[in-house]
């Protein structure tokens, strides 16, 4: 039996990820999309990682029980990475709450029965939940808290509330965020941790995708005004991980860390301040 690193998204993020820090491991990769599985797969598995793909859709409590058992047939599962996800520019209101939120919440929760002692999770969230205002106390419990099967039904994530597929994706990372805090507090029972990391503009085909989509040109001049002055890259996000799942994180657990070159600070009180 080996050690079992399980990631979910089979993107460049992940796959980073899982090629920092999977060395040595069962990997288990579960993607909605199989042939993407297939595809990061093979090229880790050329690259001397061994590595099973799952079909996995992770707005179904069902399918994302059937990949940790998938998981759990190689060993204990020490290490797991949620790096899946759709865009504002990819799917609709509905879709991103269901997958980018409630995914995410059931993921964290399902994973948190069975982690390992001493094991680590990561998942990426977004530097969209930092630019979101405060939601206020009572409504960051509620997204932190309420149960997984009840939280779509929270008058904060109602379609009449939400102005725009942008405004649904910064709260699902938001809540993200919360619910990571959360979820950490019962990690911790198991003695496991957990976090989250929130990328800015990073080169991928879903940020390719904004790109091109109806907030190209925001994104665009995103990172170039951010003090960065570029987009990041998915090894620079690895790096981030690769110390949050190691024993050099071993203090770190319900935090996020906002990985963005600079640009939420400049959103906030730069150039890229709206009014300016």
């Amino acid at each position: 039996m080996k050690d079992v690193m399980m990631v979910v998204g089979a993107g460049q993020i992940g796959m980073a990820i899982a090629r920092r820090v999977g060395y040595g491991k069962k990997i288990v990769l579960g993607d909605k999309k199989w042939e993407n599985a297939q595809a990061i797969a093979g090229i880790m598995c050329d690259a001397g990682f061994d590595v099973t793909a799952v079909k996995t859709d992770i707005s179904s409590r069902d399918s994302i029980r059937n990949l940790t058992a998938e998981a759990q047939k190689y060993g204990e599962i020490s290490l797991f990475v949620n790096a899946a996800g759709v865009s504002p520019s990819q799917a609709s209101i509905r879709t991103i709450l269901n997958v980018d939120l409630y995914g995410t919440a059931v993921l964290l929760e399902e994973v948190g029965r069975i982690i390992r002692k001493g094991g680590a999770g990561v998942t990426i969230s977004s530097q969209s939940g930092h630019r979101l205002p405060a939601l206020g106390a009572e409504m960051d419990e509620q997204l932190a808290c309420t149960p997984t099967e009840e939280l779509l039904r929270l008058d904060i994530l109602q379609e009449e509330h939400i102005g725009d597929t942008l405004h649904a994706y910064q709260l699902a990372k938001r809540c993200n965020v919360k619910r990571v805090m959360a979820e950490a507090v019962k990690w911790g029972t198991r003695g496991a941790r957990l976090n989250s990391i929130s990328p800015g503009i990073v080169v991928t085909p879903l940020a390719i995708d904004e790109f091109n989509g109806p907030r190209g040109d925001f994104y665009k001049n995103m990172f170039a005004a951010c003090p960065a002055g570029r987009p990041g890259t998915a090894d620079e996000v690895a790096n981030v991980a690769e110390l949050l799942l190691s024993e050099k994180g071993a203090f770190i657990t319900g935090s996020d860390i906002l990985i963005d070159g600079g640009a939420t600070a400049s959103y906030f009180y730069g150039p890229l301040k709206p009014e300016a």
